[in-house]
């Protein structure tokens, strides 16, 4: 039986990385892109020298060609941070729009199951509690978040389209709060947030009142359902995430336990359109893929803390974001 082949788009990105690794580890050849505008080559250098990797630089909003045979195609090119979808809002746009696009042309030439990675950010600031797949969010389109709320709505309905209209076999994962090795501390998001801060000896940073609610999960097993999810015969979402929640205030004191620090908690205004509630439904997920987390929110914070703690101090403290450090508590 020949090897099938997969591309992985935003290959050196925190998710695109541990799926990279998850593809080898089941004997496929891979194939990454990235071009680095928020990934890191590091993510990817233990997979440079393996016999089924390959690696392309490319910016998926220009024209895409890939030589040979193409079974599967996970698209993860996408900034998903605040800080980075805020510094870059016409590119993002762009990857869920154009990227999107061009890799569903790519998948309909090569005859391969495309499978894009969407969000939570679809259901906004949610009106329904948990989040369903039949929920059609409560989204500002054109407020600052827009632009990576409305490029995941935008990427789920040209692949929706592509599918009824061509045919093509495609997988839509909505993605919850995923956490683990190889996020970077400096993306504004929570938990690099609240660690960065533990281990500089700084205060750590709410934004709001800290009732609102988040539901963490860890990277192998978003990994583990995003994997069940591409070879299942579902093309409808399907969300994937730890329906575990927990207040911000409650998980920055969890930190602290953790941490063995003793930094105090300090509040800022909540920024626009920062949701209050996030918690997916996963009732179709354990349904159709007979999937559900695994791994407790204390035995996956300890390994990524263990993580944090093992960058070099250069790399704890440098960070040209530092003012906006855990910036909307995603």
């Amino acid at each position: 039986m020949s090897i099938k082949t997969v591309l992985i788009t935003g290959a050196a990105g925190f998710l695109g990385s541990h799926l990279c690794d998850r593809f080898i580890k089941e004997g496929y050849q891979v194939i990454g892109m990235d071009n680095f505008i928020t990934g890191d080559k590091k993510n990817i250098t233990h997979l440079q020298k393996h016999a089924n990797f390959s690696f392309i630089k490319h910016d998926v909003t220009e024209y895409i060609k890939i030589e040979g045979d193409v079974d599967y195609i996970l698209h993860f090119a996408s900034p998903a941070s605040p800080i980075d979808y805020l510094k870059i809002p016409i590119q993002t746009l762009k990857v869920g729009s154009l990227g999107t696009h061009n890799l569903l042309g790519l998948a309909k030439a090569k005859e391969a199951r495309l499978l894009i990675a969407s969000t939570s950010e679809v259901y906004g600031d949610p009106l329904v509690h948990p989040q369903t797949e039949a929920y059609y969010g409560n989204v500002n389109t054109i407020g600052p978040r827009g632009v990576y709320d409305e490029a995941k709505r935008f990427q789920e309905s040209i692949t929706m389209a592509y599918n009824r209209f061509h045919g093509l076999e495609t997988r839509i994962v909505r993605i919850f709060n995923t956490y683990g090795p190889r996020m970077r501390l400096n993306d504004g998001r929570v938990i690099p947030a609240f660690m960065g801060q533990a281990l500089r000896g700084e205060d750590l940073t709410i934004f709001g009142d800290g009732l609102q609610t988040r539901s963490f999960c860890y990277v192998d097993d978003q990994v583990e359902g995003i994997y069940r999810l591409l070879l299942s015969d579902y093309s409808l979402p399907v969300n994937i995430g730890n329906p575990h929640e927990i207040t911000i205030k409650d998980f920055a004191e969890e930190i602290i336990k953790l941490t063995g620090t003793t930094q105090k908690v300090i509040f800022k205004d909540l920024p626009v359109d920062d949701p209050m509630q996030r918690q997916p439904d996963i009732s179709l997920a354990k349904k159709i893929l007979d999937w559900e987390p695994k791994i407790g929110r204390a035995e996956g914070m300890k390994i990524t803390f263990d993580y944090f703690k093992s960058l070099s101090s250069d790399a704890l403290y440098k960070s040209e974001h530092k003012d906006f450090s855990s910036y909307n508590n995603k």
